[in-house]
C-alpha cells in the first residue's frame, strides 16, 4: 500500500497527501478541482511508466517487425533535399534556409514544409505539390535500399517474423518506390499515408496493426527519426531506431525512447533476431 502522511492546517483547512506516483493539495471548497488534477497527474505518471517500460522492451521477444521506408529501408535523404532545395529555391528561399532540407526526412509532406520552413498550410501544399511532380518521375535514384536490407527481410522472414511497412509517404508512392526496389513482395502488408492532412504516422500504425489483427505486444517497429518512436510509443510498442541513415540528429533516437538504437544493417539484424 502507498505511504501517506496528513497534515491539517488550522485556517482552511487542507490535507496534503503524498504517495509513490502524485503529490498534491486538497483544500476545503475546491476538493473537486484538486481531486481532478491528482487522477490526471497519475495517469501521466503511468503513460511514462508505459514509456519506460517500452524503452526497455527486447526487440527480438516480438514476432512482428514494423519498418519505416525513408531513411530506414532506402536511402531517400539526397533525392529529397536535392528536388525539394530546387523547389524551395524557386520558391523564394535563400541558400541560408535550404541548409535545412535534410530536416524534411521524417515528418509527412504537407505539413513538414511548414514544421521547417514555417510556411502557410497553403503555401506548403503548393511546395508539396511541386516537389512531388519532380520528385515522383525520377524513379529509382530517389530512393536505392540501404546495403543488405533485402537479405535482413529474407532472414527475418525465414525465422518466422512477420515484416511489414509503415511509412508517413503516400501509399501508392510508397508501393512504386518498394516495387522499384524490388523488395515490395517481401514484405507481408505495407500501409503508407492515405489522406493528406490529419492522418499521422500513430494513425497509420494503427491502422496496420489492425489489418495484421495482432497484439501490440507482439510488435516493435524500425525507424531513424523521434517521429517513428513516439508513433510507436503512441500505439505501445517498442521502437528501434536506426542511424545509418545519417536522418537524426545524435543522440535524438535515444532521447525520444528508442529501445535499442543500431548504427548498421548488420547490427539491427542482431538486434532484431538476437
Amino acid at each position: 500500500p502507498a505511504e501517506k502522511l496528513w497534515t491539517r492546517a488550522i485556517m482552511p483547512p487542507i490535507l496534503v497527501c503524498w504517495n509513490q506516483h502524485s503529490a498534491w493539495m486538497f483544500q476545503a471548497g475546491y476538493g473537486a478541482g484538486f481531486w481532478a488534477l491528482a487522477v490526471r497527474e497519475d495517469r501521466r505518471m503511468d503513460g511514462m511508466g508505459e514509456r519506460d517500460a517500452l524503452s526497455r522492451a527486447v526487440a527480438a521477444e516480438r514476432t512482428v517487425v514494423v519498418f519505416d521506408f525513408d531513411g530506414t529501408l532506402a536511402d531517400t535523404m539526397g533525392g529529397i533535399v536535392e528536388v525539394a532545395s530546387g523547389v524551395l529555391r524557386d520558391f523564394g528561399l535563400d541558400e541560408e534556409c535550404l541548409a535545412d532540407c535534410p530536416k524534411l526526412v521524417g515528418p509527412p509532406f504537407p505539413e513538414a514544409f511548414s514544421e521547417v520552413f514555417g510556411l502557410s498550410l497553403a503555401d506548403a501544399q503548393l511546395v508539396t505539390d511541386r516537389f512531388r511532380e519532380r520528385y515522383n518521375g525520377r524513379g529509382l535514384v530517389n530512393w536505392p535500399n540501404f546495403p543488405g536490407i533485402p537479405e535482413l527481410v529474407r532472414e527475418l522472414s525465414r525465422a518466422g517474423r512477420t515484416v511489414a511497412v509503415a511509412s508517413s509517404k503516400r501509399e501508392e508512392t510508397l508501393r512504386v518506390a518498394l516495387r522499384q526496389e524490388g523488395i515490395h513482395d517481401l514484405f507481408d502488408r505495407v500501409r503508407g499515408k492515405r489522406r493528406e492532412l490529419g492522418h499521422d504516422k500513430a494513425d497509420t500504425l494503427r491502422e496496420l496493426i489492425g489489418e495484421l489483427d495482432v497484439a501490440p505486444d507482439d510488435v516493435v517497429m524500425v525507424g531513424d527519426r523521434f517521429y517513428d518512436v513516439d508513433a510507436a510509443l503512441a500505439c505501445g510498442l517498442p521502437c528501434v531506431g536506426v542511424t545509418y541513415g545519417r536522418t537524426a540528429p545524435a543522440g535524438e533516437l535515444e532521447r525520444a525512447g528508442a529501445c535499442s538504437v543500431a548504427e548498421s544493417v548488420e547490427e539491427l539484424g542482431r538486434v532484431l533476431l538476437g
